[in-house]
Order: structure tokens, then C-alpha cells, then sequence
């Protein structure tokens, strides 16, 4: 009897196992994409000053280019691709160069001023940014030429390598980065929250 128990009971493992495994769980966030931009022709774009972050001053929506992806915040989400049109899929965060996005910089661009001082913004063709963006990051291409507002004050940037430099290694030493707690909501500001570096 105890055999045919333990037979039966094999039996019903071996149909019945597969099924289960099959009925597996599947959970989906779904985040909806944003609506697409209608572009009469590729963007010309402008520098942000102090920056190496690109606008479309000509386009309604918040759009940026920064090193090689585009962006654009929509319902409280970012969204990022490889092209200006299409593409775009959610990012989980907020792209760190947002900080340094001030909310009213698009007028700024329309008074021609950055912080008080004369701003001959340089408008960039796209096709022009796509070949250079990468040179004029390692070359400090807007930095050395203020990214056109006259009188601007350079920031520094530091250095952040202070191995061969003992006097940076001093100066350092026992100094932890301040954790900023608050982000930039396009056309907001600084909202209170948690740092979201990606």
C-alpha cells in the first residue's frame, strides 16, 4: 500500500510541478512616455554658463544635451535618449547635472544677461554639437571662453585627484563632501528631497 501511495504521489509531482512553474508572477510598473516633440527641423541649442549642459531656448518643453544624451523632465519623471525625436525611455532618478539648471535661465537667455552681466549667447547647430560636445568637454572649450557672458567670474573647479598634490592632500584631509538635500523641478526650482546623483 505504502508503495503505490509513494507511486501515486510521484506521479502527481511530476504532472503537476510543471504547471505550477509555469503560473509564474509577473509584476509591471508602467510608466507612461512622454509626449512626442514636433521639431520643424533639428534644435539649435545654447551652452548653459558655467556649465557644459545644452538647452533649446526655441523649444517649449524643457530639453537638454548632456554628455551624449538628451533629456527632457515630463509629470514628475526624466526621460533621456540618444536623439532629440524619439526614443526616449524613463530614468530611474534625476540626471545630476540638473542642479546646476537654474529655473529661470530661459529668461536669462531672452534678456541676454547671466547673473547680471551681458550674455552673447552662441547658438549651436545640432549637427555641430553631435561632432563636438566631447572635444569641447575635454577642452573646456565654453570655460575658457566664459561661455560667453562678459565678466563672468569662473568658478573653480577642483581638483579632485590629490594623490601627487600634498598640499590639496592637507587641505583635505578629514573634509567630507556636503550632501546637498535638495533637486531643481523644471519651472519650480530647488524642491527639498533626497540627493538623486545618477
Amino acid at each position: 500500500m505504502k508503495k503505490l501511495f509513494l507511486k501515486i504521489l510521484l506521479l502527481t509531482l511530476v504532472v503537476f510541478a510543471p504547471v505550477s512553474a509555469i503560473a509564474g508572477v509577473s509584476v509591471h510598473v508602467n510608466i507612461p512616455l512622454p509626449p512626442p516633440i514636433i521639431f520643424p527641423a533639428p534644435p539649435q541649442l545654447v551652452v548653459i554658463p558655467g556649465t557644459n549642459v545644452y538647452a533649446a531656448p526655441d523649444v517649449q518643453d524643457e530639453i537638454f544635451f548632456s554628455a551624449g544624451w538628451w533629456w527632457r523632465p515630463w509629470q514628475g519623471h526624466w526621460y533621456r535618449s540618444h536623439y532629440y525625436d524619439r526614443g526616449w525611455a524613463p530614468y530611474g532618478g534625476v540626471p545630476s547635472f540638473q542642479r546646476s539648471i537654474p529655473p529661470g535661465w530661459r529668461d536669462n537667455y531672452r534678456a541676454h544677461q547671466w547673473e547680471g552681466q551681458p550674455w552673447h549667447q552662441e547658438r549651436i547647430p545640432h549637427n555641430d554639437l553631435q561632432r563636438n560636445w566631447r572635444g569641447w568637454e575635454r577642452d573646456r572649450h565654453w570655460e575658457k571662453n566664459s561661455w560667453g557672458v562678459q565678466g563672468l567670474q569662473q568658478k573653480r573647479r577642483p581638483n579632485r585627484d590629490t594623490r601627487n598634490n600634498p598640499h590639496q592632500q592637507q587641505q583635505h584631509k578629514g573634509k567630507l563632501p556636503q550632501n546637498e538635500e535638495s533637486h531643481f523641478e523644471p519651472g519650480v526650482g530647488p524642491v527639498p528631497g533626497p540627493d538623486h546623483n545618477r
